[in-house]
């Protein structure tokens, strides 16, 4: 079957096509349907693993034969951007009341996190607006300030940095496009394996020109393996190391093109040191979903002007300063004055 890439539009919409070449949703979901239960267990159940006092909700994406002729599922979590494998002894499936409990919490604490964005984007943009237009446009004294969003009929219109997001995982990328459109940042996203954005990055970024680039998935130390320096040692963090590279062949500039690399437990030093300006995971611990979306709408809405506070990105994030970390970097965001009529 040739290689389709399932492209998600800032509306929302999904359409299919053959170039860049990536898996599909809907071969992943035919691959899935093919697949019998074991012992219990299918693909898509959500578990959780008893050697890890169930820390993690997992859903299965494979079953299949171990060395030692154990059944070995591979793992992906269902809000951290971790993958796994667990022997189907150490799973247990999670109670359907205890998953809806769980499901209700992660949208609470995404629903606070977006209230939180939201005031201070509008703290702001009454500054950006009292620095764009003076009273003084009315005839007044040129020093005296506006005083409101539409003070003396003057209204402003936002123009936010644009994102390009390549994400692993289609489930995921579906979750971060509708959270860039609630939170109005315009936004083209590609679910392509993370062993495959190298190769197509740099088209992606000629194609649509975008001011900021996130490159994730899953991730993961392997287990049994010692040393965190060795970048061999993670599942996909050599993946997003290639990819920030051939980014950086595209554009050299860290403030044009500002890049979010990484996911669970990735080899930070090493995304940072090819060009990224934001990465995970400088303590090794597991990132949210949606970290890389509150990383970039800080950029995206922190003015041209303004050089960003690496505190206050990462203060923005569900995971903090564990998992996510980065250098200096200039916002991505202009305002814009006044709006046509028409």
């Amino acid at each position: 079957m040739p290689f389709i890439a399932n492209i998600w539009n800032q509306a929302g919409e999904s359409y299919l096509t053959d170039t860049p070449p990536a898996r599909s949703l809907s071969y992943h979901i035919e691959k899935v349907k093919g697949m019998q239960p074991v012992k219990g267990f299918g693909v898509g159940d959500i578990v959780g693993r008893k050697s890890y006092n169930f820390d993690i909700y997992f859903k299965i994406t494979e079953i299949n034969k171990g060395p030692d002729g154990r059944n070995i599922a591979k793992l992906k979590g269902l809000h951290m951007r971790l993958c796994a494998s667990a022997p189907l002894d150490d799973l247990v499936k999670i109670d359907p009341a205890e998953l809806a409990d769980y499901l209700r919490e992660q949208a609470r604490e995404s629903s606070e996190h977006l209230r939180r964005i939201f005031i201070r984007r509008e703290k702001v943009r009454q500054f950006s607006l009292e620095r764009g237009a003076k009273k003084g446009d009315k005839g007044k004294k040129s020093d005296e300030p506006v005083s409101g969003s539409n003070a003396n009929g003057i209204y402003g219109f936002d123009v936010p940095g644009s994102v390009l997001h390549i994400d692993g995982d289609g489930d995921y990328l579906e979750l971060c496009l509708t959270t860039y459109k609630r939170l109005s940042i315009p936004a083209h996203g590609y679910s392509i394996e993370e062993a495959q954005q190298p190769e197509v990055v740099e088209g992606l970024l000629i194609k649509h020109s975008p001011d900021l680039l996130v490159l994730t998935g899953h991730d993961g130390f392997i287990k049994g393996k010692e040393n965190y320096a060795d970048i061999d040692n993670y599942y996909s963090s050599k993946y997003f190391v290639k990819a920030v590279k051939a980014a950086r062949r595209y554009e050299k500039s860290m403030d044009d093109l500002v890049i979010f690399a990484g996911a669970c437990q990735s080899h930070y030093e090493a995304i940072l040191a090819a060009g990224a300006n934001f990465a995970s995971s400088p303590q090794r611990v597991m990132i949210h979903a949606y970290d890389p979306v509150f990383v970039v709408e800080k950029i995206a809405y922190t003015s041209i002007f303004d050089p960003i506070s690496i505190r206050e990105v990462i203060t923005d994030t569900i995971t903090g300063f564990s998992g996510i970390g980065g250098v200096e970097t200039r916002g991505k965001f202009r305002l814009g004055l006044p709006t046509s009529p028409y």
